[in-house]
């Protein structure tokens, strides 16, 4: 039988062989969920990392909205002064 290297590595570190098939489908069944929980956890790392940056993007867009209104604001009152003159 060949196994992966992973699998080998594993099972040598036991101090033993495969004993069965039922041995190894423990062993890939761990593997899988080890790798089902660091899958869910870059997952959630990645929503998170989403969230912020779309709270700062929204943050980004009221201060453009508010550098658009002041300038409006003063067009408006430069605008006011030209016409007093």
């Amino acid at each position: 039988r060949h196994f992966p290297r992973a699998v080998e590595a594993d099972m040598s570190n036991q101090g033993e062989g495969p004993q069965s098939t039922a041995d190894l489908t423990a062993f890939v069944q761990n593997l899988l969920t080890q790798m089902q929980s660091r899958f869910q956890q870059m997952s959630d790392s990645i929503i998170t990392r989403i969230d912020e940056m779309g709270e700062r993007i929204d943050d980004l867009e009221r201060s453009v909205q508010d550098l658009v209104s002041q300038a409006e604001e003063g067009d408006g009152e430069d605008k006011g002064a030209v016409s007093k003159q």
